[in-house]
């Protein structure tokens, strides 16, 4: 993985409607995304030259952005087209991609109706989102002190930079004390997610993840049911109690970033990764290649 500053690399990132130089890519300080958080973006994979799903991430971030009140002036099939773009001018073959749209500089105040919406796409190489060695051993999280909020509080069916504040102070928390992640539960005090995955436990063959009414019903998280059921696995999507977690035999994050990975404790709750992590992971790795090549 490439450890140079994100401000400071060779490439292009597409802005505002071309490829411009990567170091050129930038935005004044008082930008309203900066200060007020109106800002959406998506996270994607590329697998062999091609983005996985793209079509799905790009209808995602329109519809973010009208969630949070603007329009983004390009339809899906543009939005494709500029992700497609910049792997390719960046000459990605296995990476990730970052498309992000927000209110520019133009009104500063909570009120920014006459405000620009600008859109970029950046793309890089990255490897595993979690350190391959201990993925396989399953990862180690705690549970975080931060809850997910309410869908009458904030656009929780957003991609939006927001909602992603409490992430990080979560994970930031949760590697203080010699964790990889945190587990969050929601304003209810149910099991939600992790600060950047969904999750997914299995009993007795059977697997249980969190229904999302509060938070991201994610792409990959979708894709891994439509595996496991493929499989004849049956799927569950309910409410989780934490209390809950002792009882269970395997559990797994899913997303674009973490894929499906295996955990290997939540705090005092330990799992060991077993068949249906192995086949997920197996059948999941088959599955972007597979569209990758079609």
């Amino acid at each position: 993985m490439d450890t140079a500053s994100f401000a400071d690399r060779d490439g292009y990132i597409w802005f505002n409607g071309k490829l411009t130089d990567w170091r050129d890519a930038k935005v004044h300080v008082l930008t309203h995304g900066l200060h007020y958080a109106s800002s959406v973006f998506e996270g994607e994979r590329v697998y062999d030259g091609e983005i996985f799903k793209l079509t799905e991430h790009s209808e995602r971030l329109v519809k973010s952005a009208k969630l949070l009140g603007f329009d983004l002036g390009m339809s899906v099939e543009e939005l494709n087209k500029a992700c497609m773009d910049t792997i390719v001018a960046n000459k990605i073959v296995d990476g990730y991609v970052r498309p992000l749209a927000w209110r520019g500089s133009e009104m500063m105040g909570v009120s920014a109706q006459q405000n620009k919406i600008n859109v970029a796409v950046a793309a890089w190489v990255w490897p595993s989102y979690f350190d391959p060695k201990s993925k396989m051993q399953g990862i180690r999280l705690k549970v975080s002190d931060w809850k997910r909020p309410s869908p009458e509080t904030i656009p929780t069916e957003s991609k939006a930079a927001g909602l992603y504040m409490i992430c990080t102070l979560s994970k930031h928390q949760a590697e203080s004390e010699g964790y990889d992640d945190a587990v969050m539960l929601d304003y209810r005090g149910q099991i939600a997610e992790a600060t950047g995955a969904n999750i997914f436990f299995t009993k007795k063959g059977v697997l249980h993840t969190p229904t999302p009414d509060c938070f991201l019903d994610g792409i990959t998280r979708r894709t891994v049911i439509d595996l496991a059921r493929a499989r004849g696995i049956e799927v569950v999507e309910r409410a989780i109690m934490p209390e809950e977690m002792s009882d269970f035999d395997e559990c797994f994050l899913t997303g674009t970033a973490a894929e499906v990975t295996p955990v290997g404790c939540i705090g005092d709750c330990t799992f060991k990764p077993g068949d249906i992590c192995q086949q997920l992971i197996a059948d999941y790795e088959n599955c972007v290649r597979r569209l990758a090549a079609a």
